[in-house]
């Protein structure tokens, strides 16, 4: 029978270990799924201007789809910093497969707003749809 060779420094307990946590490290970085509520609270909560302009972050998943939020800035920022909770889906008809409401929401540009189309997971979208 062979021995195993391990990288320099790797006992086969550590080389164990590592083969055993690779796959739950892996899960934690997988986007969760989010409730009707979760959603809800996520985009009714504070947050700070000057840290998230200009980021893009994940949120998790909704029915599959990602969610994520976008923090856009223009002119006077980071006061005029805002936040848009939208799923990574194109506005239309993709967006209606995923389950969402296709959505013009006000987008700083310059010294003005711009509406522009996201797709917004249902429980976000606005009353009427």
């Amino acid at each position: 029978m062979a021995k195993a060779s391990y990288p320099p420094g790797a006992t086969p307990l550590l080389v164990l270990t590592l083969a055993l946590l690779a796959p739950q490290r892996l899960a934690a970085a997988e986007p969760r799924q989010l409730s009707d509520a979760e959603l809800i609270a996520y985009d009714a909560q504070p947050f700070d201007h000057a840290a998230m302009m200009g980021k893009r972050v994940v949120v998790g998943l909704f029915h599959g789809a990602r969610v994520v939020a976008e923090f856009p800035c223009s002119d006077v920022c980071p006061d005029y910093t805002t936040r848009i909770v939208h799923l990574d889906v194109a506005p239309g008809a993709a967006c209606a497969a995923a389950g969402g409401v296709t959505e013009a929401r006000r987008v700083p540009c310059s010294i003005a707003m711009v509406e522009r189309d996201f797709c917004v997971p249902r429980p976000l979208a606005r009353a009427g749809h």
